[in-house]
């Protein structure tokens, strides 16, 4: 069955690659456009905000302790539980076996880019939270429907460009019900069944060539809490992003300190293959190439994704959730990517014969510590694809519920199609999945993107508005029995019923 699944995925993986990441050619490699288009995205918001990612960590993390939200704003997660949805979403498998894909074509080189095009992620993660939350569609006081199909179709007929609004945002709806299968479904599910795989025993392992059962499991785990929906999807993911990362990262350095001698020649290597050029394919812009590929693909900057989380956000002030979004990229690509990336170059399996690929890779790194911690890892793994998979089954199906007018019967049957795809993915194989994955994801971010910087202007009022009005006293902070959600005291999320059922615009 594995082969008649990879027979059917090859094909179709490699036309919609050809289209999607139609190329240059810079020197010896070549450079896709699609890459160009998401760093000038990072570039532009980042000077268009001033940097306000870089210099605001600490009114960052009061509106994350709910400084800022009052339980009687609109919405239903708290600033805390968006953000593990979203990093959810954005930590994934790409952390760990996307990683070690870029360390085997891009040489340890791409590490650093991949770092970069976190650090340049940030402003346009808090352009699309921000925009997601200001043009939601508040169905019911503890229900709202936001995300990049409404801030184009909604924010955009406000510029008087509404036929260019409804056209961006239907673009944007379809690419997302493929971009969402894709990176959640296929991907996630394709890189755990490797790791399964082989930790089981390779080629002589029971899931070998029967790898479909592992997505049948996957399928069913996910469906269960798929079915809550988005309460739910918050809650689990807000557990799930705190035990996984505590553990992946521990496990991490781990490796690291056992191969403490090997630091600087590692740290050597990564510079000299981003700078100077080792890369197996195109030097230094292949090296760049493929460490932005696996940034952008790994925190979802500029894909929108951001903009689907936070509008479910209870708050009444759109800048809120754009510093609070902010952090997704920094975490994703600059802590957990660098973590990984660290750990494959210290041990040095990656210049191994048998070097594997993309999961397996990092399952060889961990092995060098004790014969155990494969079996870590693959408890990270599977607890990395399954907190993707929930954040991308209600990216997509919010999508497709958009292009139906809301319909909760679109929704289900996306969700539906959701677990199938799951199954699929578990027996592909790794490059035809991840080109597949790819080409679908960053399809996303063509028609986010143009209306992103045709509301600039809207995201430089609302953030640095917002920071300058904080920092004046002009909007204090919500009074200590008034908080909702947050880190520290106050009140918490509650379980109040829905409040009325008028459907109004956003919060504006």
């Amino acid at each position: 069955m594995d082969d008649t699944i990879q027979s059917l995925l090859i094909p179709f993986a490699d036309a919609i690659t050809a289209v999607v990441f139609l190329a240059i050619p810079v020197g010896d490699a070549s450079l896709p456009l699609i890459l160009l288009w998401l760093l000038a995205g990072g570039l532009t918001f980042t000077i268009v905000l001033k940097a306000m990612p870089w210099r605001s960590a600490g009114l960052s993390l009061k509106v994350i302790q709910g400084r800022y939200t009052s339980r009687k704003d609109p919405g239903v997660l708290t600033s805390l539980q968006s953000l593990m949805t979203d990093l959810g979403g954005a930590v994934g498998l790409g952390n760990i076996g996307g990683v070690a894909i870029a360390i085997t074509i891009g040489g340890p080189g791409a590490v650093v880019w991949i770092m970069a095009g976190g650090l340049l992620g940030m402003a346009v993660k808090m352009a699309e939270a921000t925009l997601g939350v200001k043009y939601r569609v508040v169905n019911s006081q503890r229900d709202t429907s936001g995300g990049p199909m409404y801030y184009l179709s909604i924010g955009l007929k406000e510029q008087g460009r509404e036929k260019l609004g409804k056209v961006l945002g239907a673009a944007f709806a379809i690419f997302a019900v493929g971009g969402t299968m894709g990176a959640g479904a296929l991907f996630q599910s394709n890189q755990t069944a490797q790791q399964i795989v082989a930790t089981t025993g390779g080629d002589g392992s029971f899931f070998s060539g029967s790898s479909w059962i592992i997505g049948v499991a996957l399928a069913i785990g996910a469906g269960v809490v798929i079915i809550g929906g988005i309460s739910w999807i918050g809650r689990v993911s807000s557990k799930l992003v705190t035990i996984m990362a505590a553990i992946y990262i521990a496990c991490c350095l781990l490796i690291i300190f056992s191969n403490l001698s090997t630091i600087p020649a590692a740290a050597g290597e990564i510079l000299r293959g981003a700078f100077q050029g080792e890369a197996a394919v195109g030097g230094v812009i292949g090296a760049l190439m493929i460490g932005v590929q696996r940034a952008f693909f790994s925190n979802g900057a500029g894909l929108g994704t951001s903009g689907m989380a936070h509008s479910t956000v209870r708050t009444s002030k759109p800048a809120t959730e754009g510093f609070v979004a902010m952090w997704s990229p920094f975490v994703d690509s600059v802590v957990v990517c660098s973590m990984t990336a660290l750990a494959i170059v210290t041990s040095g399996v990656w210049r191994a014969d048998d070097a594997g690929d993309g999961v397996v890779l990092t399952s060889q790194a961990f092995a060098t510590v004790h014969a155990a911690f494969p079996v870590v890892l693959t408890i990270c793994v599977m607890l990395f694809a399954f907190s993707t998979m929930l954040a991308h089954s209600y990216y997509g199906k919010k999508a497709l519920g958009y292009l139906f007018g809301n319909s909760k019967k679109a929704e289900n049957i996306y969700s539906a199609l959701f677990l199938v795809i799951i199954v699929l993915g578990s027996a592909g194989t790794v490059a035809s999945v991840t080109a597949l994955a790819d080409s679908l994801l960053f399809l996303m971010a063509i028609p986010n993107l143009i209306g992103l910087y045709l509301m600039a202007g809207v995201v430089r009022r609302e953030i640095l508005g917002f920071h300058r009005d904080v920092r004046e006293g002009r909007i204090p902070e919500v009074p200590l029995d008034d908080r909702y959600g947050g880190l520290g005291p106050g009140i918490q999320p509650d379980e109040d019923d829905a409040e009325g059922s008028e459907k109004v615009s956003g919060s504006r």
